[in-house]
């Protein structure tokens, strides 16, 4: 082969086949970039997460529900013993039976022509109850949550933790709703987190850092 036509057959190949001029990067090179792309998604997923109180109306695809559950049961836990259970509420008529006792009991949230649903407005909870009987349970059941959350955040999903709601359902007065969730025998409700399509971009809340410190 003549060097015109072996040199346009190696300029061939190289345009081919993404040769570059510099030398390839080694495969240690190469897997630090992953660890470090990798690193750097899961931070800015954790420091731009807000609790979300305005959502817009539609409720999160189940589809898109069903990844961030798979996330949240894949949270670590004692024993393994998985000391939780999970249940979703979309329907619209549950959350706003429900709704209304709270307003017959809180008037003075019915009073705010903003207020929709006791869950912040969401169209989606998700209701997360602890087996009592295992010590470590609400710790488990927080790491679940905690998991939830942020895998919603890197979907575009906002959520905000709800202790009040919860508490509320606890009550008489709501006892038709809570067995409605159909938890197992000795499981009690804990807590419950809204979820939706976010209507607002709030600012994050300063952090105290004084209140980490390193024992030496």
């Amino acid at each position: 082969m003549k060097p015109l036509n072996l040199f346009l057959g190696i300029a061939f190949a190289c345009a081919a086949f993404g040769c570059s001029a510099n030398s390839p990067k080694s495969d240690a090179a190469a897997a630090a970039d992953t660890v470090a792309n990798r690193s750097e998604a899961v931070i800015s997923t954790i420091m731009e997460r807000r609790s979300i109180r305005k959502y817009k109306p539609q409720p999160v695809n189940r589809d898109t529900m069903k990844m961030i559950l798979k996330c949240g049961i894949n949270a670590p836990n004692g024993m393994n013993k998985q000391s939780w259970e999970v249940r979703v509420v979309d329907n619209p008529e549950f959350i706003d039976g429900i709704t209304a006792i709270y307003k017959k009991y809180n008037p003075e949230a019915a009073a705010d022509a903003s207020f929709k649903n006791m869950f912040r407005n969401a169209p989606t909870v998700v209701f997360i109850a602890n087996d009592p009987s295992y010590d470590c349970s609400q710790i488990d059941c927080g790491l679940l949550g905690g998991n939830m959350i942020l895998a919603a955040q890197s979907m575009g999903i906002g959520s905000c933790c709800l202790g009040g709601p919860a508490r509320f359902m606890r009550t008489p007065e709501a006892a038709e709703y809570l067995k409605k969730l159909e938890f197992s025998k000795g499981y009690e409700l804990l807590y419950c987190i809204a979820f939706g399509y976010p209507d607002e971009a709030p600012e994050a809340k300063p952090r105290n850092e004084a209140k980490v410190r390193f024992i030496e």
